[in-house]
């Protein structure tokens, strides 16, 4: 038997409490303008096995020693907060090494100083102005070079950042196996006063870009899998309503255009894979159910036919089923149907409320918030098992976004009353938390760059 609609909607209100006054606000908007307060990541959780690693500072003169310092420090910053690597004081070697120094001296050497990793490089300015970065990883235990990249970059100090947060991936992936996470953005909805801004940073919270400043809230945001695009729910006045809309934000250019403007709510917009199309969830036809739509607004589709509420769609990696919300058996719970259409399945079984489900990128595990001891909190579900997890403390966790490798996930938390971001691995052993100041961070997005 199918639950009341008002019931489950009190029980998503409970969980999601922006999308409640999303009715009660007028849009001004702001392109591409830089931000004043980059998040401050806490590293709130470490791996019982940290591989100690050094980073030495970037053989360079000037005008390229500023970039270097960048370089280096994102690099460090990067690795340590990884949870599974520890930083070994590189000092100030002199003279200075860069990836053409003799390598068989440096295994002793650095071994010596309890490092079992080194990273060395050099940046060199060539003719037109451009930097060039080049550097090794070596390995002491093994006594051999784990190879390295040169990588060509505009002398800016975003560029320098980026160029960092390459190395770090490269040097994270030799070291452990797995892709690494640092070269991705993040968008969050940063609320101040009663302005609420769509904000878009690197993965560690820096370089932050405000793409739209609004006075209604701003809800479900979803980065298109270019880096591009982000598709989010905007509260704006139309004809003297306020109404949830959809709409894709390209964010180079600051242009936006509607995608989905039906009668009743448009909400909780999702990628396929290919960009082409978006799930998103209309109430035209009554209760809330799950349509596709074009990437420009065009072919509105009807996916889900029930007499409950279908809502909160995302793809599989490989766009052929959509995983959702629905409250068809009784409670919120996770099911998943063809993209087609057909027989929905129910996925989720181990607690009264379950909801707000995302695929990871590798197709192998699924994210979603479930009440547990009137405690929303992260789990994760290997989807081949069964087997879950829960990831987060809660009370009041929400919004789980998987990064690009599959490895981490960004959520809504609380602390001390005051919404921020955390971020967790899939054991939930190590854990960051993101945090602005006195402004409010909530409703994260994890993709990659473009």
């Amino acid at each position: 038997m199918t639950i009341p609609t008002s019931q489950f909607v009190d029980a998503l209100k409970r969980w999601r409490p922006w999308v409640v006054r999303g009715l009660l606000c007028s849009v001004f908007c702001i392109s591409q303008a830089a931000a004043q307060t980059p998040l401050r990541i806490d590293i709130t959780g470490v791996g019982t096995r940290q591989i100690p690693v050094a980073v030495a500072p970037f053989d360079s003169t000037e005008p390229a020693l500023k970039f270097s310092r960048t370089i280096t420090d994102v690099i460090r910053a990067d690795l340590a907060r990884s949870g599974v690597i520890s930083i070994v004081d590189a000092g100030t070697p002199t003279p200075a090494l860069n990836e053409r120094t003799p390598t068989a001296p440096l295994f002793v050497e650095w071994k010596q100083k309890g490092a079992q990793a080194v990273v060395i490089g050099s940046n060199s300015i060539s003719a037109d102005g451009r930097v060039e970065t080049r550097f090794i990883l070596l390995d002491t235990l093994r006594n051999e070079s784990l190879g390295g990249l040169a990588i060509n970059a505009p002398s800016s100090e975003l560029e320098a950042r980026r160029t960092g947060h390459r190395i770090a991936d490269f040097v994270y992936e030799k070291l452990t196996g797995e892709p690494g996470f640092f070269a991705t953005r993040l968008a969050f909805v940063r609320k101040d006063a009663d302005v609420y801004s769509l904000v878009v940073s690197d993965s560690d919270g820096q370089n932050t870009q405000i793409a739209l400043r609004s006075k209604e809230p701003l809800i479900s945001l979803a980065w298109s899998p270019d880096g591009t695009q982000l598709a989010y729910v905007s509260f704006e006045e139309r004809n003297g309503v306020n109404k949830p809309i959809v709409y894709v934000h390209t964010l180079a250019s600051g242009k936006r255009a509607i995608v989905a403007n039906e009668r009743g709510s448009n909400s909780a917009p999702a990628w396929s894979p290919d960009g082409k199309r978006l799930a998103v969830v209309l109430t035209r036809d009554g209760n809330s159910q799950i349509y596709l739509v074009n990437a420009d607004g065009s072919g509105i589709r009807r996916v889900s036919r029930t007499n409950g509420i279908d809502t909160e769609p995302t793809f599989s990696p490989d766009g052929k089923t959509i995983y959702f919300t629905s409250d068809r058996g009784g409670s919120a719970q996770i099911y998943r149907v063809p993209v087609e259409g057909g027989e929905a399945q129910r996925v989720t079984f181990n607690a009264a409320f379950n909801a707000r489900p995302q695929v990871s990128p590798d197709g192998r595990y699924l994210a979603y918030i479930t009440r547990k001891e009137k405690q929303f909190r992260v789990g994760v579900m290997e989807l081949s098992s069964q087997q879950e997890t829960i990831v987060s403390d809660g009370p009041k966790d929400d919004s789980p976004s998987f990064a690009p490798n599959s490895k981490w996930i960004i959520y809504s938390s609380q602390l001390k009353g005051r919404n921020v971001l955390s971020a967790v691995s899939l054991d939930g052993k190590l854990r960051t938390r993101l945090s602005a100041g006195e402004s409010e961070v909530k409703g994260p997005a994890w993709g990659r760059l473009p």
